[in-house]
């Protein structure tokens, strides 16, 4: 597994201090939203051809880490 603290960066002067992939702007948000829309790794660094398959990885293993930290109450 990728370790995400390599490639993720949370900086309060860059995307208002939302984590994203250093040395860039890109927030782990948009990568996730990608994804979750069905965007292949192949479509995501088409549109964002500075991100590295790696760099995609990190956020992903960045989120997992965040979902098994925190419990989600979902209403019925």
């Amino acid at each position: 597994m990728v370790d995400w603290r390599q490639h993720v960066s949370i900086e309060p002067g860059i995307c208002h201090g939302k984590p994203c992939i250093k040395g860039t702007r890109i927030m782990i948000s948009v990568i996730l939203d990608n994804a979750a829309a069905g965007l292949t790794n192949e479509e995501i660094l088409k549109s964002y051809p500075t991100l590295t398959l790696e760099d995609i990885r990190a956020a992903m293993a960045y989120a997992a880490e965040l979902a098994g930290d925190r419990v989600v109450v979902v209403a019925h």
